[in-house]
């Protein structure tokens, strides 16, 4: 057998060897030939290898296999059972490494190696189980809404139907009503309802049969079939019951009130499961369908997928921005709500970036497009919130063990309980037994199961996109509602990672505008982050400044500058001694400042101390507050900074940290990660998402904080927009919130079934309680779905 696997990582002739070495090293690997140019490794082995044996070979190694990821849509599935027999079809496929089936979004994420095995694969394994594979793209997914509707409305008139023939059957059943009360007629009602209203459980059942396996419509079929075949007999054939001393009934209003029951159940679970992936559609909406692009100096109106990237496009007030990019010409406010949740408009001018669906409210401008279809901001969110909804979270691991075998064990069960009442049970044996069958077969409900957490999972990531937080996947939520320790980065994070002027001290009974002035002049052809500091606050305070008439940067961040008449010097206490400017009566007043975490700089004229500045990289707005939630809430708050253990302790004390690490580079945010998980905690780390990446990695929670594209989203579990730490108090709530929605509909799917099966096999008999009647058997089991979906959309409503 001949095996092509695609290698990443090999840097020369050596690395080819190593390989080779630890391919042929594996039992049954006869021949192994690795091609460098191409980076494939060619295998010749006796019988297919496990595909992770081939890849732990690789990796001990320190190399990697490549995989490709392939979403794609499942028809046909009912439950619980349904998505576990596809995914174990396609996990059963040679070269497929991962599988996800997720119920609630009719998905299938598959992670595969491309050289071995592919869609064309895929649909035949998912097919082969009696469903169907499509692939997503965008003439799909607007099919995929219509086939939605239309089913609906198929359900719905199926319902309608199901309901009023079987409303007559019950009256006909209960009132003694002449007509109505005959059997024929009764069966002639009910027969409709049985098979046409009826026909999904079937083909459903039928489907799954031909595979040797069993789903949530099976036991619907054989309940209700159960139940319409015994009273088709007695009306018909009436002398088989009497030849055995049984007196011959009619149960078809238990038949035709089980359809109609759970028809209503998955009418109302179908509007709802369509609700949990309602951002997913906001965010789709959002997208432009057309572009106003300038060529050959004309301006032309063309679909966005023409768009190219240098492309100059116009924008209009009331416009959607059609792609990402930079603004060229032109002024305006722009809505960027979808983006970060922000309600307020942001201002844009030229050297600004704009981002695709966003709103462009007053002005005209034009923009240079830096990023098209996949790669605007856009696309990427609703990349990320559809991979998160895809994905699987380990508190789901148990629900799909139990599914798994769930549907066996119950028509075990029925039948044991039908066996029971017959040889064991009162008069009528018989017909209790069957009740009791088709009660046991009824209330079960693997569907609630199924979807207890993938729409809690869709619902939350949702809601979070909306909030301007992007979950890369459902373990990263679930790990969320666990973080005990908070590692934030200052610098970005904390503070806002500019240089701000907040102190100006005059020593002299000079004026501080006066000294402002004159600096901010001396400063303004200085690239000195703390000069833009300078100049930035006396352009706020609308002074009038002057261009210097000589200018000298002095190494270790000071400036020597003449302006008329005056000569002036700034910098720092040690560069002033150097120049012999006496620094008499300031000492006191740079001790404070710094004392306070910040620099002190002076302003010298004419060889006299005329102020002192205060600069510092200030708080953002919301840390403190949102520092004081997160101890609130019992998570240990811990600062990093590269800063000295003044300024960090400065900074810790005013935003209210009792820990912190001072005088960390980069590389040692790693080391600091390490010291907390060692300490046997759960530990999410937040940062700019670019030099913090590997510390991003290293934490159990990565949390990227930042702007737009300027995140590093590869490097993060969880991507905040908005450059805002009250949005991680969001994030850590909303993963709390969404843990705590997937538990109850847990434990409502196993209360539920665990204390029904049960109660229908008629345990409470014997101490003299109620056997169950199979219609309302039939009303738990559509309630049950229909409350767990409902759950999960609760959470939508929920402030966090």
């Amino acid at each position: 057998m001949q095996i092509t696997l695609p290698i990443k990582g090999m840097s020369c002739a050596s690395c080819v060897k190593a390989v080779e070495k630890a391919l042929g090293r594996i039992d049954g690997v006869s021949d192994v030939s690795v091609n460098f140019a191409s980076e494939k490794a060619s295998i010749t082995a006796s019988d297919p290898v496990p595909v992770e044996v081939l890849i732990q070979a690789v990796k001990a190694e320190g190399y990697d296999v490549a995989t490709s990821k392939l979403e794609f849509a499942v028809r046909g599935m009912s439950c619980a059972a349904c998505a576990a027999a596809v995914e174990r079809a396609l996990k059963g496929l040679y070269g497929v490494v991962d599988v996800n089936v997720n119920l609630a979004s009719e998905k299938a994420v598959v992670e595969y190696i491309p050289t071995l095995t592919g869609f064309e694969d895929f649909k035949k394994a998912v097919k082969a189980e009696g469903y169907g594979a499509e692939t997503i793209t965008e003439e799909f997914l607007d099919r995929e809404k219509e086939d939605r509707e239309r089913e609906y409305r198929e359900l719905l008139l199926r319902f309608r139907v199901s309901a009023v023939l079987s409303l007559l059957v019950l009256i006909g059943s209960i009132s003694g009503i002449p007509l109505l009360s005959n059997w024929y007629i009764l069966f002639l009602l009910a027969t409709p309802v049985q098979f046409w209203g009826g026909l999904r459980f079937y083909r459903s059942a039928w489907s799954a049969a031909k595979h040797f396996s069993t789903n949530m419509n099976t036991l619907v079929a054989m309940g209700t079939s159960a139940a319409y075949i015994y009273s088709a007999t007695a009306t018909f054939l009436p002398s088989v019951f009497e030849s055995g001393g049984l007196k011959a009934n009619v149960y078809f209003d238990t038949s035709s009130i089980i359809i109609t029951l759970i028809l209503l159940g998955r009418l109302l679970e179908a509007r709802a499961k369509g609700r949990t992936s309602e951002a997913i559609r906001k965010l789709m909406g959002l997208q432009a369908k057309t572009a106003r692009v300038e060529r050959n100096g004309r301006e032309t109106e063309i679909p966005i997928e023409e768009v190219v990237a240098g492309d100059t496009v116009i924008v209009r007030p009331g416009e959607r921005i059609p792609v990402d990019g930079v603004v060229t010409e032109g002024y305006s406010s722009v809505d960027e709500s979808m983006l970060t949740g922000e309600s307020l408009p942001v201002e844009k001018a030229a050297g600004d970036m704009v981002f695709g669906g966003t709103i462009n409210k007053f002005g005209s401008f034009k923009l240079r497009a830096t990023k098209i279809g996949k790669e605007t901001a856009l696309a990427q969110i609703i990349r990320l919130v559809e991979e998160a909804q895809g994905s699987k979270a380990p508190i789901q691991r148990l629900a799909d063990r139990v599914a798994s075998i769930f549907v066996p064990a119950v028509i075990t069960t029925a039948t044991v309980t039908f066996a029971l009442w017959y040889f064991l049970g009162p008069e009528p044996a018989f017909t209790r037994a069957l009740m009791n069958f088709i009660a046991v077969l009824i209330i079960a409900c693997p569907c609630a199961l199924g979807l207890a957490t993938p729409t809690a999972i869709m619902v939350g990531t949702g809601k979070g996109a909306e909030k301007g937080i992007l979950i890369r996947n459902a373990e990263a939520l679930e790990t969320a509602h666990r973080i005990q320790s908070i590692i934030m980065d200052k610098t970005g994070t904390i503070t806002r990672g500019e240089p701000e002027l907040t102190d100006i001290v005059s020593t002299d009974g000079t004026r501080g505008d006066e000294i402002l002035r004159l600096s901010a002049s001396a400063e303004k052809v200085s690239e000195h982050p703390l000069a833009e500091a300078i100049i930035k606050k006396a352009e706020e305070q609308g002074l009038t400044l002057t261009d210097p008439e000589e200018f000298t940067a002095i190494p270790g961040g000071g400036i020597r500058a003449r302006i008329g008449t005056d000569s002036i010097f700034i910098g720092n206490l040690s560069l002033l001694e150097k120049e012999g400017i006496d620094p008499a009566g300031v000492s006191d007043t740079v001790e404070r400042l710094s004392s306070e975490g910040k620099t002190a700089v002076l302003v010298s004229v004419n060889g006299r101390v005329r102020g002192v500045f205060g600069i510092a990289d200030s708080i953002k707005e919301g840390s403190v507050e949102a520092i004081s939630e997160l101890k609130r809430m019992g998570i240990e708050v811990v600062m990093l900074t590269g800063d000295n253990e003044r300024t960090a302790m400065r900074i810790a004390e005013m935003v209210g940290i009792e820990r912190y690490f001072a005088g960390v580079l980069p590389e040692g945010k790693v080391e600091v990660v390490r010291k907390l998980k060692q300490e046997r905690k759960v530990v999410a780390m937040v940062g700019d998402g670019i030099n913090d990446a590997p510390a991003l990695a290293e934490a159990d929670v990565g949390i990227a904080i930042g702007t737009g594209t300027d995140i590093a989203m590869e490097a993060s579990d969880i991507t905040v927009i908005k450059g805002d730490l009250r949005s991680v108090v969001e994030a850590v709530k909303l993963s709390k919130l969404t843990l705590k929605t997937i538990k109850q509909n847990l434990f409502w799917a196993f209360f539920y079934n665990v204390v029904g099966i049960p109660v229908a096999a008629g345990i409470l008999y014997p101490f003299g309680g109620p056997l169950l009647n199979p219609v309302f058997a039939s009303a738990a089991m559509a309630f049950s779905s229909v409350s767990v979906v409902t759950n999960s959309l609760r959470l939508r409503k929920k402030r966090i």
